[in-house]
């Protein structure tokens, strides 16, 4: 998990603090928070109820995050970048 929190938190330019706060914060950074449970679940392979406890969310709200990110995929540029994160997460090692 924080592989992808850093790589998110870099890319984004938002805080590691604020993509794992409880409120739900400016819309930025709420969506980077939805593309890092995202990229959690899809590149990682963690479990939603264990992204949930880590981002103090509830599996169905990461499941809803999962949801509307891969409904964005139908943009290609937003398809793109996340093609290129997950990439840089899969040559960052091994799941955690």
């Amino acid at each position: 998990m924080a592989q992808v929190l850093a790589l998110i938190s870099r890319e984004r330019k938002i805080p590691i603090r604020l993509l794992v706060h409880v409120s739900r914060c400016q819309a930025d950074t709420a969506r980077a928070r939805q593309l890092a449970m995202y990229l959690a679940h899809v590149s990682k392979g963690i479990s939603l109820t264990a992204i949930g406890a880590a981002f103090g969310r509830d599996r169905t709200t990461v499941s809803y995050a999962c949801s509307l990110i891969e409904d964005l995929r139908d943009d290609a540029r937003f398809d793109a970048e996340l093609d290129r994160l997950e990439a840089q997460l899969m040559a960052g090692g091994e799941n955690e």
